[in-house]
């Protein structure tokens, strides 16, 4: 273990002194190994934070939830110019799917209105996502009130104008005042303020609450109608818990078939779409960006695993003398070959580190210029990105140390001299 240490103590001295002697050699051969990294690591982290994001604005939802409406989360066999053709899904239907299914634990209808503009006095918030649904919403998805009350049941049925607003647009309205029973203007009606959301925090893919208000789906209704093209319909629901999954599934599908009247030969018009299915779309998506960008990466690590063995090959060439010294006084051929990969695992491992550290510094920049969405630098991404350049390290010192493993003594330090 000893001999190791030592091998390894002056592998990294004659590698420290290959860059400080040799600094624009050294750094060329190294910039092969840095890009290499760089690129790597910077396409996992990019991936792993998108995933992340994605999936945390998932979490809401529990994962059997399922959500009925006319467009599909992910790839379809059936042709667009059908797709355009099925109708949003029915407050009537949901109505009816609540009556009919078995199993549901909760329930809801929503409705995907234009953003409003919501006054109080004369101060005015505008671009706020309105997110209507009936009250079930609050047994589907996990938020918390702050202040004051979700809609009750009666509420959400005869569309009252009431709202219950997000943190953000309660703080740009009402400041550190109560908001509770005051009176805001939204889509021309006056609407009572009943509850403010706990603060989130924003996201990327626009889950957090802070920037929105809920109404009444039933009150958005009576503005949009239910034929406007333009206002989509979800049917949102949760089974119970242990109930199966793909039974339940099928289950919704072939009640809803049977209130559409649709015949035995006919495809579904609307689609029943599973969190888990969504989920699982993302990871085959990311799994796919990442093999992409490994191989594009691949190329950059070829070139620079090339830079490294031909350091490695200037390096024996330079110390033949010292070799064949080495070797007369009983260096045996392991200690030589041992010498020379660590030193080009070290030479490698030190782009790598100069990669690692790009592509932190990259991340830190990057997550300044995009708001809320955190570029994040994982602790198995700088595993990973080390190991990979240790192996590059391995993988080109191995001829030149073997090489000079296998030089004869009285001929390298008649060489060398």
């Amino acid at each position: 273990m000893l001999i190791y240490l030592r091998i390894l103590k002056e592998s990294f001295i004659f590698a420290w002194n290959a860059l400080r002697n040799n600094k624009l050699r050294t750094f060329l051969s190294l910039l092969g190994v840095t890009i290499g990294i760089f690129s790597i690591i910077a396409v996992l982290a990019a991936v792993d934070s998108l995933e992340r994001e994605v999936k945390g604005s998932l979490n809401a939802l529990d994962n059997s939830t399922v959500i009925i409406m006319k467009y599909s989360f992910g790839p379809s066999e059936i042709p667009q110019w059908k797709r355009q053709q099925f109708p949003h899904v029915s407050y009537d239907e949901y109505q009816y799917l609540m009556r009919s299914l078995p199993n549901v634990a909760a329930g809801t209808f929503a409705q995907g209105v234009p953003q409003a503009s919501i006054k109080y006095q004369d101060i005015t918030s505008t671009g706020v996502g309105v997110v209507a649904v009936t009250n079930g919403f609050y047994d589907i998805e996990q938020f918390e009130i702050a202040e004051g009350r979700f809609y009750s049941d009666a509420e959400s049925a005869s569309g009252a104008a009431v709202l219950v607003l997000g943190y953000e647009i309660a703080q740009n309205l009402f400041g550190n005042s109560n908001p509770l029973g005051k009176q805001v203007r939204m889509y021309g009606h006056r609407l009572t303020v009943i509850g403010v959301l706990e603060k989130q925090g924003a996201g990327l893919m626009g889950n957090s609450r802070d920037g929105q208000v809920m109404v009444p789906v039933n009150f958005t209704r009576r503005i949009f109608g239910d034929n406007n093209e333009n206002i989509f319909g979800q049917i949102i629901l949760k089974p119970e818990e242990g109930t199966d999954d793909d039974e339940f599934v099928a289950m919704a599908e072939q009640q809803l078939r049977n209130y559409r009247g649709l015949k035995p030969e006919e495809v579904n018009s609307f689609f029943v779409n599973q969190v888990q299915g969504f989920a699982d779309f993302i990871d085959t998506i990311t799994g796919q960006l990442n093999m992409i960008g490994l191989i594009i990466s691949g190329f950059s690590l070829l070139v620079g695993g090339f830079g490294i063995a031909n350091i490695m090959f200037v390096s024996v060439k330079e110390r033949t003398n010292l070799i064949g010294i080495q070797k007369s006084l009983g260096a045996k051929n392991k200690f030589i070959l041992s010498q020379f990969l660590f030193e080009a695992i070290i030479l490698s491992v030190i782009g790598g580190l100069i990669g690692l550290f790009l592509v932190w510094l990259v991340s830190l920049i990057a997550s300044q210029f995009t708001g809320d969405f955190e570029f994040v630098l994982s602790p198995l991404n700088i595993l990973i990105g080390t190991a990979v350049s240790a192996i590059i390290g391995l993988i080109s010192g191995i001829i030149p140390a073997i090489s000079a493993s296998k030089l004869d003594p009285v001929e390298a330090i008649r060489t060398g001299m």
